[in-house]
């Protein structure tokens, strides 16, 4: 940024010094007719001179009106963005620069080089070479040959230095050529400078891009892990779910049929009631293998309120498996969010299998209860308990599942096995993935 500020103070210098000069040119050529006319020399030097100039005043306000439209057509095309207004606004900055030019008597053409630096300093892309190389020879060819059309009707800068005496017309003619010599060093100056700072932009667009480009990479590497994370995460779930699932099911199934080998040749007319109980079972058992591949609820809870479905759930497994399952419930929060009965469904469902499959339990207790800020949920089995607890898929899943609550789950064996569980009420989950890797 601090370069093209230079670049563009440079820009704005190099017109503060050419209004500067044709301000002392035209004042020169105006203080120099006073002297002529008030010298009663006008004859001899219109005779000389082979020409008609303007009078100081007529001088003074078209210098002043040619100068001031150059400045304000060089700031329009410099603020314009639209390409075809810059021509256009190009085109009259070149057809006043002649008209300055000729109003000077064609004295100076440095302000060929102010349409120059204002061509160069819009100058953008490939495309604008072309016009960019006709536009400089065409300003070039100005410069040279100073308006060849005009020269029999003006009258010269040298003209009204020989109205000076030989040595002050050498000195004013020097002055002249300096004027002339400084512009050209400022606009080389100016050049290089613009050079330099394309150079210095377009070096930060390559950083610029060598940076994009490393960070795309570390994106694209992120993604990659992103993915896999998600992949571990949905591997995850369907470990849990499909263990609940069919953990709970299979356990029910298999008591059931236990019971159903000792009561064959008893009790056929219930035995075949306990089969078609089993069956059911079965059934519900596929479908929410089924919903939960496809990442949905148990089924029951999609049916049932929250309390009929924990009722129901405990009851077809009663039934099934001929576990006794009771519920003591002192108090029921409201408004539970649908991960959180998620949770507390899977919790009560893997505790009452674990209770059957590990313990041989034939009686389970549920205490719920708690505040408005928790719940907690402790479900006991008369089974035969351990004296070393082992850490398999349903303790670490119903872990898991409680640590996206902010839940915590403690466990030990005390004449069976006693699950304690609590739910705080209050607080969300981390984030949304969080509660889609349930």
């Amino acid at each position: 940024m601090q370069k093209i500020l230079t670049v563009a103070g440079m820009h704005r210098l190099l017109y503060v010094y050419n209004g500067f000069v044709i301000f002392v040119l035209m004042a020169f050529m105006c203080l120099t007719q006073e002297r002529i006319n008030n010298s009663m020399t006008a004859r001899a030097f219109l005779e000389e001179a082979g020409a008609v100039p303007q009078s100081s005043i007529m001088l003074l306000c078209t210098t002043l009106a040619a100068s001031l439209a150059f400045v304000l057509l060089g700031h329009l095309y410099r603020k314009n963005k639209n390409r075809y207004e810059r021509y256009f606004l190009f085109a009259a900055e070149v057809i006043v620069c002649m008209f300055l030019m000729r109003v000077l008597n064609l004295s100076y053409d440095g302000v060929v080089l102010l349409v120059a630096a204002d061509l160069m300093y819009k100058h953008e892309g490939h495309r604008q070479e072309y016009t960019l190389l006709i536009a400089l020879i065409c300003l070039y060819v100005i410069a040279n040959y100073n308006l060849a059309i005009f020269r029999t009707k003006i009258i010269s800068f040298e003209a009204y230095a020989s109205y000076y005496n030989a040595d002050a017309a050498a000195v004013l003619l020097a002055i002249k050529n300096t004027f002339y010599s400084l512009n050209i060093v400022c606009f080389v100056f100016y050049l290089v400078l613009l050079v330099k700072s394309t150079h210095e932009e377009k070096e930060r667009i390559r950083l610029l891009n060598e940076r994009l480009e490393e960070a795309n990479q570390r994106l694209r590497a992120y993604a990659i892990e992103v993915a896999q994370m998600a992949e571990t995460r949905e591997r995850n779930r369907l470990a849990r779910e499909i263990h609940d699932t069919l953990g709970h099911a299979l356990t029910g199934i298999a008591a059931g049929l236990d019971a159903c080998i000792m009561m064959l040749e008893v009790a056929p007319e219930a035995t075949k009631q306990q089969l078609n109980k089993i069956r059911d079972t079965a059934r519900k058992g596929i479908t929410d293998v089924r919903r939960s591949v496809k990442k949905l609820r148990p089924d029951v809870l999609e049916r049932l309120p929250f309390q009929e479905a924990l009722l129901e759930m405990t009851k077809d497994y009663s039934e099934s498996s001929g576990m006794e399952i009771t519920f003591d419930i002192f108090s029921w929060p409201n408004n539970l969010r649908q991960d959180q009965e998620d949770v507390i469904y899977r919790v009560l469902q893997e505790s009452i299998t674990n209770a059957k499959r590990h313990g041989h339990a034939t009686k389970v207790k549920i205490t719920i209860g708690g505040n408005e800020n928790y719940l907690l949920i402790v479900i006991a089995d008369n089974g035969l308990g351990c004296e070393e607890v082992k850490h398999g898929f349903g303790l670490k899943h119903m872990r898991e599942r409680l640590e996206l609550l902010h839940g915590t789950i403690h466990y030990w064996s005390d004449e069976g096995f006693i699950v304690e569980a609590m739910i705080p009420l209050n607080r969300g989950i981390d984030n949304d993935k969080n509660s889609d890797s349930r």
